[in-house]
């Protein structure tokens, strides 16, 4: 049975070849050198053969030094590239993106927030995470944060965003509030706020594993001032925060359910956060069982008034513990596709990404003799 070897590994082999020929090559010069070229000196003249054989020797010691030459620059570039995935394997588990929003301008000060986001920045930082950190962030800021963590995305397979600040409800379309934030007129939502959905996007375009938390359901002044300036207009601000929904792969965890207030805590963080983070730090279970411990203790905390609460669309189990996943026997769960016209069906009347991506990659294979039709999706 043949097996596949890399162009290193050929290279390596047919070094060692010449190396071997080359070797008996210089001792078989080394032998006609005394045995031709010093009887020559005696008047014996080398023949014909001889120069030919002496020329052939040599132009195989020059292909041995050309193959040397490459053995010892792939030699480098494959320790090169075991150094890089030495370096990628010794990375931190995730790239988080970690912000509280405290000092707002243009409405009261929180306290929690900040306190919130730097006790959760350093909780991850222990567990593995490369952090991007940022505080009192203001639109321009808030927007260049979440771009870079955008492209820090491109190196990981696990991406974790948390949020502590204002945030509000519009229209069933949620906003994370930057500190400069006045929403005097109704342009100003999409001008001087933060989309969650676009964060999410961000986030589903490049990690494998997304796991945002939102602690930023609470009372929100802005909500009133944009209010009065929208007048009777159809749009609707709600309470707290709606319910959002992900692709596969995505966790998403409020502080509380969708359209309720969350509360702020009387010590340094909020009940939430403080919550999360004692979970985090003490607990090698998987982030399900954390969650439900989270959602326990905040429900003790508050006289059961706050139920944090998530949307969860994760295909296994996930470990913050990196030794810990790696030994969760649970595989990623496996979309089972029906063939032809049915498997269509499947796809056009359910229409989730998580069946369209695994019915695109069994077509890839190369097995299906079917093409789907041109009905757009509903």
């Amino acid at each position: 049975m043949s097996e596949d070897i890399s162009l290193t590994d050929a290279v390596k082999l047919t070094a060692g070849i010449s190396l071997t020929r080359a070797v008996k090559d210089v001792a078989g010069c080394r032998d006609w050198f005394f045995d031709e070229v010093l009887d020559a000196q005696d008047g014996a003249t080398p023949g014909a053969a001889t120069w030919r054989c002496f020329f052939l020797r040599c132009a195989r010691l020059a292909a041995f030094a050309v193959l040397t030459f490459t053995f010892l620059n792939a030699t480098s570039t494959s320790t090169i590239l075991d150094a890089q995935r030495g370096s990628l394997a010794a990375a931190p588990n995730g790239v988080a993106l970690v912000i509280g929003n405290s000092a707002y301008q243009h409405t009261p000060r929180l306290d929690n927030p900040k306190n919130d986001a730097s006790d959760m920045s350093a909780a991850l930082k222990k567990l593995g995470f490369q952090v991007i950190e940022g505080f009192d962030l203001d639109k321009v800021a808030f927007d260049a944060m979440v771009r870079d963590f955008g492209t820090a995305l491109k190196a990981t397979e696990v991406g974790l965003f948390f949020y502590a600040g204002h945030g509000m409800q519009v229209s069933g379309h949620n906003y994370l509030v930057p500190v400069d934030a006045k929403l005097t007129t109704v342009s100003a939502l999409d001008i001087e706020m933060v989309r969650l959905e676009l964060v999410l996007q961000t986030m589903e375009r490049e990690a494998n594993t997304n796991l945002l938390f939102f602690d930023a359901c609470r009372n929100n002044p802005l909500a009133y001032t944009l209010a009065r300036v929208m007048g009777a207009r159809s749009l609707q601000i709600g309470r707290g925060l709606a319910a959002v929904e992900s692709g596969a792969g995505t966790l998403i965890s409020f502080s509380t359910q969708p359209g309720n207030v969350a509360l702020d805590g009387t010590g340094r963080n909020s009940p939430f956060t403080g919550a999360l983070v004692r979970q985090l730090g003490t607990s090698n279970e998987d982030l399900n069982a954390i969650l439900i411990a989270v959602r326990n203790d905040v429900m003790r905390q508050t006289d059961r008034q706050q139920v944090p609460w998530e949307h969860s669309a994760l295909t296994r189990r996930f470990y913050f513990d990196p030794a810990v996943q790696a030994a969760d026997p649970t595989p990623a769960t496996q979309l089972k596709l029906s063939e032809g016209p049915e498997a269509w069906s499947l796809t056009k009347d359910a229409a989730t990404f998580a069946i369209l991506d695994a019915f695109v990659a069994r077509d890839h294979e190369g097995d299906a003799g079917w093409i789907a039709p041109s009905a757009p999706l509903r």
